[in-house]
């Protein structure tokens, strides 16, 4: 591959970890080789699809939130990092990690980069740390849409391109005519599916939160109870 025209294929792991498997294969019949950033959560952390997309000839990393899970305490935060990190390399040499936005938090997960340093963990990489997004374009579907990051609260990078994108087909419109940029980071969360129930009732949910993300940014009161929400989902374990 040229250093000079690329594509890093990433997957971000937050919830139905069955998802990501399908995608997977599909990637592996393809012949491509991605990364998945599986989360510590019962929801994404699941053993034997781990194992089966690290045989499949995938990159796995950690998809970790532990400074949201310490409540901002930044010496808790590096330990229980440290002890989950640990636990995603029993399947695979994770070298690189990727932050969960944990929207809902007053908590950058981010920030404990301020005090620690990737390299003492024998990590190579962070996407919104070590990326230069001055030279690679970012593609991510975070708010379930291309041009979801009017609603995002974290997953956003300096725009150097000057291009956005609705929909996949005008993606592949532009990528034949030889327009796309080439070197470029695409982030698809692995919340697609074929299944109309499910995606019908994930479309419905990512409508409604985008929404209430927007407005909370303007609005304390609903910030808070969106926060309490989406704490109180997570807890117990909610999934579609």
């Amino acid at each position: 591959m040229s250093d000079s025209k690329f594509v890093i294929l990433r997957h971000d792991v937050d919830e139905i970890a069955s998802n990501a498997l399908k995608i997977a294969l599909l990637e592996h019949e393809l012949g491509i080789r991605a990364t998945y950033y599986f989360r510590i959560v019962k929801q994404s952390f699941d053993p034997d699809i781990i194992w089966k997309i690290v045989a499949l000839g995938h990159e796995v990393g950690y998809h970790y939130e532990d400074l949201v899970f310490a409540d901002g305490d930044m010496s808790k935060a590096i330990g229980t990092f440290a002890t989950h990190l640990q636990e995603i390399r029993k399947f695979y040499p994770v070298r690189t990690v990727s932050m969960h936005g944990s929207s809902s938090s007053i908590y950058d997960n981010r920030t404990l980069w301020q005090h620690y340093r990737l390299a003492d963990f024998n990590l190579i990489g962070e996407p919104y740390l070590t990326t230069d997004f001055r030279r690679v374009f970012y593609l991510t579907d975070t708010g379930y849409a291309w041009d979801g990051k009017k609603y995002a609260v974290r997953d956003i990078v300096e725009d150097h391109f000057g291009i956005s994108f609705h929909t996949t087909r005008q993606v592949i419109n532009c990528i034949g005519r030889n327009e796309f940029p080439e070197r470029c980071m695409i982030l698809a969360h692995t919340l697609w599916t074929d299944s109309m129930w499910q995606w019908t009732l994930l479309h419905l949910r990512e409508f409604f939160k985008n929404r209430v993300k927007r407005f909370s940014k303007h609005n304390k009161a609903v910030g808070f109870l969106y926060s309490h929400f989406v704490k109180y989902y997570w807890t117990h374990g909610k999934s579609f």
